[in-house]
């Protein structure tokens, strides 16, 4: 027979209470139940197996590969530190050139960013765009890099190095700048972030720009943030005083206290030629006198 007092059994109740807080937790927070294995956590992801892994792990202030070694568009050996040009910041691309879709649209994206920089490729920035397929050859990187320029109208002797290399040494360049690729043997193809790696003049990484849009601002900014302020106009050094870099939006933003910082110096330049011309004029009416 059903009995009301049977079901408040107190045993039973902090059964079923314990039960529910235990189901409740995440596996990390269990007695004895340690982290979650990664193999859980990627088997029960909604990301097809391939796209797992792929991913950019930054390495800010960190150094390129620079011994890494390649083959430039006209067939000569390489190692990155010889096309890098030591006083100008860089625009480092990973893409491979059989890329159905989302290469293109980086490189596309970059080509329109540069033209709207106000800066000018060769005398403010170079660009190097480094090839992850090791079966692309110098050829492809020829005719891709004719095909960039001329669509800039730029001439061929423009520094926009087109790299291609083998496995280890691709591997060894995207070790270096976090860059996290697969490549999926049903589609033949290979999977990879949209990114493009601001490097320094002296071969570090400044910053990741993310995505297949680039705001300009946000473009130029990063290259007179890499350059140290060597690159610009002085109005760009007094921009990117006013602007800092948002991780969370990943783009630069209104830097309130930078603003203040320039506002403050510019009132005090005021008041030190109005105190120097009412301090001149004084020494007149005394030698006057």
């Amino acid at each position: 027979m059903y009995s009301p007092r049977s079901c408040m059994n107190p045993r039973a109740v902090l059964a079923a209470l314990l039960l529910a807080l235990g189901a409740g937790q995440s596996a990390f927070a269990l007695p004895g139940g340690g982290r979650t294995p990664q193999s859980i956590i990627d088997a029960q992801s909604d990301a097809p197996p391939q796209l797992k892994g792929v991913d950019v792990l930054e390495h800010l202030g960190e150094l390129v590969a620079l011994e890494a070694r390649f083959t430039d568009s006209s067939g000569k050996p390489v190692a990155l530190r010889d096309v890098l040009p030591r006083t100008r910041p860089v625009l480092l691309t990973l893409v491979y050139y059989n890329c159905p879709l989302l290469c293109n649209l980086v490189i596309n994206e970059q080509i329109r960013t540069m033209r709207e920089l106000g800066l000018k490729l060769g005398e403010d920035y170079e660009a190097v765009t480094v090839s992850i397929d090791p079966q692309d050859t110098p050829a492809q990187s020829l005719e891709r890099r004719r095909k960039h320029l001329q669509s800039m109208g730029l001439p061929e002797t423009a520094p926009w190095h087109f790299l291609t290399g083998t496995e280890d040494n691709i591997q060894r360049l995207a070790d270096s700048v976090g860059f996290k690729f697969a490549y999926d043997t049903t589609s033949k193809q290979y999977v990879h972030p949209a990114v493009v790696n601001v490097i320094t003049p002296e071969g570090s990484i400044s910053r990741y720009l993310y995505g297949t849009s680039f705001r300009p601002q946000d473009m130029k900014l990063a290259l007179v943030e890499a350059a140290g302020g060597r690159v610009g106009t002085s109005f760009d050094r007094i921009v990117l005083t006013c602007f800092k870099y948002d991780t969370a939006t990943r783009r630069y933003g209104f830097y309130i206290f930078g603003f203040l910082r320039i506002g403050a110096l510019m009132i005090f330049g005021a008041l030190a030629s109005m105190l120097a011309y009412y301090w001149r004029r004084e020494l007149k009416k005394g030698a006057a006198a």
